[in-house]
């Protein structure tokens, strides 16, 4: 059976199988409704108490202020839109990065159709945002400013606790999507004057199709679906309570294990960037050498930017999985990176990224292989120039 390595991590990880003991009974014996006032519900209820705990409490919040969703995409337009429509009588001016999120820069198309006034953040040729710009762009009007934690493409930690004291004295809300960086880096929304935070599950070995929006407690934000009145009025839908248990024991064990897993992440990064350099002249890095996520390279080989799709089907053949760029704008296959032409790569150059995301589960061994089959595989593509 052919060798299959997963390389791909920041696009979704495997379920932990640690956590199926958390979550199986949840879905067979105790699979009440939280909403339910018997004893079926009771016991979902306190899962769910326990999971708002345990998880606000990894990021420095209260457990009231964590609402639970469906994922980053819905977390991140509830914060966009609910703090919009909130907020539209202060004023309809947005400040968000060039490179965030495809949802991200889709509410806020959205939201231009709707009258407010968006403006997009540069960055310099690592990733990070332009602090000077951010102070000059807000203004009286200015009613929310959102910026990554992590950039999904390329890896590039922001200056985050940097962009929350700017909005903190600006009295502007700062909104910060951690889909990326939560379970990797230390996030703290205390320490960085975050008031609108989002986090997921399935980039940390949780379950799909659970997320959380952080909302500071007394900040009006507008709920996008209406019903029941769970997740403290601002949320409705019945929870789904075995993806909720899985996601807070999925935060735990990442939280237990951060600290060797950011070494061992950063060793294996480390070894497979000295190789890009050692054998291939032509190749270059993608985002901030330092300032990055542990185990995210994004990389690209000068000439060979029209290749990339190739080199990632010959990869796949040999039974590595890679991306180009993140999964969520796969889509749009034939379009340049938004991201990498935001660093300053032209249109040609931002179709040539590639990205690899070590994670838990990634061994030394599989490394040695994936470095033996881009030595076979780079000497089949074909120099193309801009």
């Amino acid at each position: 059976m052919q060798k299959r390595i997963y390389l791909d991590n920041a696009a979704t990880t495997c379920l932990d199988d640690r956590l199926l003991e958390v979550m199986l009974p949840l879905y067979s014996k105790q699979f009440g409704n939280s909403s339910s006032l018997h004893s079926y519900g009771v016991e979902a209820k306190n899962v769910l108490d326990c999971a708002h705990e345990q998880l606000a409490g990894f990021i420095g919040a209260s457990p009231e202020e964590l609402i639970f969703t469906s994922g980053g995409t819905e977390s991140n337009n509830f914060a966009i839109k609910g703090i919009a429509f909130a907020n539209r009588h202060k004023g309809n001016h947005i400040i968000v990065s060039s490179i965030e999120h495809d949802c991200i820069l889709n509410s806020c198309k959205w939201l231009e159709e709707q009258g407010f006034y968006i403006t997009y953040l540069p960055v310099d040729h690592n990733g990070i945002v332009d602090l000077d710009f951010l102070e000059r762009a807000i203004n009286p009007k200015t009613i929310l400013v959102s910026v990554m934690y992590a950039n999904n493409e390329i890896g590039t930690i922001e200056p985050i606790d940097e962009i929350g004291r700017i909005c903190r004295a600006k009295n502007v809300l700062f909104h910060s999507d951690a889909c990326q960086s939560f379970g990797k880096v230390p996030v703290n929304v205390v320490q960085s004057n975050i008031d609108l935070l989002t986090i997921n599950s399935h980039k940390i070995y949780g379950p799909k199709g659970v997320g959380a929006l952080y909302v500071r407690k007394g900040i009006a934000i507008t709920p996008l679906l209406h019903g029941g009145g769970q997740e403290h009025g601002l949320r409705s839908t019945t929870e789904n309570i075995p993806g909720i248990a899985g996601f807070a024991k999925a935060a735990e064990l990442c939280m237990d294990e951060m600290g060797k897993e950011t070494i061992r992440l950063t060793g294996l990064r480390k070894r497979f960037t000295n190789f890009l350099f050692d054998e291939f002249e032509n190749a270059y890095i993608n985002g901030h050498d330092q300032q990055r996520l542990p185990g995210h390279v994004n990389f690209s080989f000068h000439g060979l930017e029209g290749e990339t799709i190739r080199l990632l089907l010959l990869l796949d053949e040999l039974g590595i999985a890679v991306s180009a760029g993140s999964a969520c704008s796969s889509n749009h296959g034939s379009n340049a990176s938004h991201v990498l032409q935001a660093i300053g790569l032209n249109p040609f150059e931002a179709r040539g990224g590639i990205r690899i995301s070590f994670g838990r589960f990634n061994t030394e061994d599989e490394l040695d292989y994936c470095l033996s089959a881009l030595k076979q595989s780079v000497p089949e593509l074909n120099m193309i120039f801009s």
